[in-house]
């Protein structure tokens, strides 16, 4: 086996083990993480009605800010779904980082959220 797909494996393996352990609801939805090597998305998913309640990414933030370094272009992804979260009245998520260590720009997005009143 090609060393590319050994690696895809592991990712894969890794992230249905994180994932076999969260549920989101409506009242307590999953802030699911998706980092690219250029862009950060984060959504809020209802698993048990199955529709994402709201999403943000880099696109949300401003073309301003795409000069920022990554991890406060995070940051302004975790406070631009913080406040769309806000409107929706959601207090309380449960984070979903797949397979991505809790570290660099998902951290930075996960305190953003925390910051601006979401309890994760």
């Amino acid at each position: 086996m090609r060393e590319e797909a050994k690696k895809m494996k592991r990712k894969v393996k890794r992230a249905r083990r994180v994932r076999a352990r969260i549920f989101g609801t409506s009242a307590r939805p999953r802030l699911a993480v998706f980092r690219s090597n250029r862009t950060l998305s984060v959504q809020l998913i209802d698993d048990h009605g199955g529709r994402t309640l709201a999403a943000a990414s880099k696109l949300d933030i401003g073309k301003e800010n795409y000069k920022k370094p990554k991890t406060e272009q995070a940051m302004l992804v975790g406070e631009a779904l913080a406040k769309k979260a806000a409107k929706l009245g959601i207090t309380s998520a449960v984070f979903d980082r797949r397979s991505y260590q809790y570290h660099g720009r998902v951290k930075a997005c996960a305190d953003a959220v925390r910051k601006h009143g979401i309890k994760i």
